[in-house]
């Protein structure tokens, strides 16, 4: 009996040909040598190697060890590796050529995918953004005034983005509890994650031009999980009045894979209904394709699941928050990375962040490993998600993991 290829999917895979996501790998043999790889259920395939060995036109864009080339190429050359990939792991008469260039998931290294340029977090759910003016503001309005007509974001640290798998340190900074009568130094002792989705741009743009909401496929070219942590201590005590700084910069953690946009056309969903009309730049109502996603995310922590935040509730969209990033007249560079801000909805089970769900520490969770407030040394947090897909299927994003360890 012929040994079964590993083309020859389970059904329902949420890895098959619908989907596709980038990443970049090394293999045990050679481990200086970064190549662009495809997810195709449990396996890798060398995108270079498959586009030199059929004869792709695209065969040295692929053949690079970052997908930054390839995000630069633009939305024709997205579309024709796309497709081109999708044939060459579907079509009977590639396999001779095709099966050759798998790697097993589990014997290769997972890299970041690609160089980042800049980096913009925002602060787009309605309930997130609530939760959090009610612990800390718990006799005013949840929201700031400003809240409802803009998306509001910070610049973060483009150098420490780092993959999954990579181990977070316990941060140190100045943090002063309300009760203290100075401030102290030492490790955070609040530390939490931020359960998000982030953007990643491709095309550029030009310096004093804005981009639209409709050009928004043009430059984005997928999404990935996003883990935004936080040392809530540190941010409180420095945020007033120019906002996150030391309590957010010390790592933000993304997944190994970049799903593209085109594999989430059947998770489109529209966004909440609108208190009121927005201004013109960023008004979506008239929009033909929604600007929601439909994406199931599931935090665990040492392998229960403390939360399953639903990113089709998000206020503000990516394409708002693009829009909003260049209406002064930014401009946009290949590699740039937008997070959309914590992920929360209206349940109490659906809170992207232990300030949340622990209500800033009065609400300790019950876990099999002891109570939790905060992040202890050790923790090891994982972040998943899957959106529909055509036909029935689902669309696994990966996952992006990291463990605590203690400050230096």
């Amino acid at each position: 009996m012929p040994e079964q290829s590993p083309l020859d999917l389970a059904e329902g895979d949420p890895f098959g040909p619908h989907n596709l996501p980038y990443g970049v790998f090394t293999t045990a043999d050679e481990p200086g040598r970064r190549r662009l790889g495809v997810r195709i259920g449990d396996h890798v395939l060398d995108a270079g190697a498959a586009a030199h060995a059929l004869g792709s036109p695209y065969a040295a864009l692929l053949a690079r060890p970052s997908l930054n080339p390839l995000l630069a190429a633009g939305r024709t050359a997205w579309r024709d590796v796309r497709r081109a990939l999708t044939a060459w792991v579907t079509v009977p008469a590639h396999r001779p050529d095709i099966e050759p260039l798998l790697h097993p998931l589990g014997e290769v290294t997972l890299h970041l995918p690609y160089e980042v340029a800049d980096y913009v977090d925002f602060y787009a759910s309605e309930h997130h953004a609530t939760n959090v003016g009610r612990i800390f503001r718990p006799d005013g309005e949840p929201l700031t005034p400003n809240w409802k007509h803009l998306p509001i974001g910070y610049h973060g640290r483009s150098g420490t983005v780092v993959v999954s798998g990579t181990d977070i340190t316990r941060p140190a900074g100045q943090r002063k509890a309300p009760a203290d009568p100075a401030p102290v130094f030492g490790p955070s002792v609040k530390l939490d994650i931020e359960a998000e989705v982030g953007f990643l741009v491709g095309t550029p743009s030009e310096l004093g031009r804005s981009v639209p909401l409709a050009s928004f496929r043009d430059h984005v070219f997928g999404l990935t999980l996003l883990n935004d942590w936080s040392a809530r201590d540190v941010q409180a005590w420095e945020y007033v009045p120019l906002g996150p700084f030391l309590g957010k910069s010390f790592a933000t953690s993304v997944s190994a894979w970049v799903t593209p946009l085109e594999a989430l056309d059947a998770a489109r969903v529209a966004p909440p209904a609108r208190d009121f009309p927005l201004l013109p730049y960023l008004d979506d109502s008239s929009d033909e394709e929604p600007g929601g996603f439909d994406l199931r995310i599931t935090v665990r922590i040492n392998g229960e699941t403390v939360s399953e935040p639903p990113f089709s509730s998000m206020y503000w969209t990516a394409a708002q928050q693009l829009a909003h990033m260049t209406v002064n007249g930014a401009s946009l560079r290949t590699g740039d990375l937008f997070g959309s801000g914590t992920v929360s909805g209206p349940e109490v089970h659906q809170r992207g962040s232990l300030l949340e769900l622990t209500w800033n520490g009065q609400e300790p969770l019950e876990l099999s490993t002891g109570k939790r407030t905060f992040l202890e040394d050790g923790d090891e947090v994982t972040l998943t998600a899957w959106a529909p897909g055509p036909d029935g299927t689902k669309v696994g994003l990966g996952e992006v993991t990291g463990r605590i360890v203690p400050a230096h």
